[in-house]
């Protein structure tokens, strides 16, 4: 299990993660989400120990986590760390480079790990080029392949999809999500791709501004957004008033809506000017405003601009 308890940090006087605190089970694999500088990236760095905490301590099961003042290479032996700058050696092939940590006692067994892990990145038809003809892609891919060579306790991954384009994303998540889930590896990614939370994710967590706003199932978290800010870290997201859109409605709350949970009906009570159709694939985007605030909801069909129409839930 790791423990983060109450952990505070700043490069300087000015704190970028305040009072943290949560724990997550071994095999879990966790979403960090958040605006861009709300701390996720800091927050991987100091789980692997590359800084030292100004308050509150981090535990994996019983071994306290600890920074640069008490170790001589920065980082825990059990954990592994992909950063967005992937550290290859360009001058060597990819599979020196995913095999870099591997003993050399054993030859086959080392060349049949590297072989195992270059399938599961799907760089198995690069293995003798030379890391610095990659593309941005292929070296994240062979970035990721070598932090599981070793199989780490804990794996911590900074934005590690970033560069890989929709088609490869989409595979390699599903075939390094179910290594991990395999081999009990606890992961934790920082993203901004929701898919990395909805789809592959146990929990989701929450941040702004260095804080913890919220840490629960990824579902429950879509479903259930605690405020707007969190909801629109999912996509486009709407605030409306219930009596805008319910007949006789008579507690005023708020609502967070997201586009499919509207639709145009007949007579509705949220009436809206078209301003755009974004084709989506499978339906349309439609912005639209009323009262002059944007409104987004799914239609299967493009809208022409400037037509007035109706929408309800």
């Amino acid at each position: 299990m790791l423990r983060v308890q109450n952990i505070s940090f700043g490069y300087d006087d000015k704190k970028v993660i305040k009072q943290i605190d949560f724990t997550i089970n071994k095999g879990q694999n966790i979403a960090i989400i958040g605006e861009s500088g709300c701390g996720k990236s800091t927050l991987l760095k100091l789980i692997y120990g590359l800084y030292d905490l100004d308050e509150g301590q981090i535990f994996w099961n019983e071994t306290e986590v600890l920074g640069t003042k008490y170790n001589l290479v920065p980082g825990m032996s059990f954990m592994k760390y992909l950063s967005q700058d992937f550290d290859l050696m360009p001058f060597i092939t990819v599979a020196e480079n995913v095999g870099k940590y591997l003993s050399n006692v054993h030859p086959e067994k080392k060349k049949q790990r590297i072989e195992e892990l270059l399938e599961i990145v799907e760089m198995s038809d690069f293995s003798n080029a030379k890391a610095k003809y990659l593309s941005g892609g292929q070296q994240q891919r062979v970035a990721l392949a070598r932090v599981l060579a070793l199989e780490p306790e804990v794996l911590l991954l900074d934005e590690p999809f970033s560069q890989i384009d929709n088609f490869r994303k989409n595979a390699l998540r599903r075939n390094l999500f179910a290594y991990l889930k395999s081999k009990e590896v606890t992961c934790i990614i920082a993203t901004h791709d929701s898919t990395d939370a909805l789809s592959f994710s146990d929990e989701t967590i929450v941040l702004q501004d260095g804080k913890l706003l919220a840490k629960a199932e990824s579902t429950h978290l879509y479903k259930n957004p605690i405020n707007k800010y969190t909801a629109s870290l999912f996509g486009e997201v709407n605030e409306l008033k219930a009596s805008q859109l319910i007949e006789n409605y008579q507690e005023d709350e708020t609502l967070l809506l997201y586009p499919h949970q509207l639709k145009v009906v007949e007579n509705g009570f949220l009436k809206v000017i078209v301003k755009q159709s974004y084709f989506k694939g499978s339906h349309y985007l439609i912005k639209a405003v009323a009262n002059r605030k944007v409104i987004f909801f799914d239609h299967d069909s493009e809208l022409e601009v400037n037509v007035e129409v109706t929408l309800g839930l």
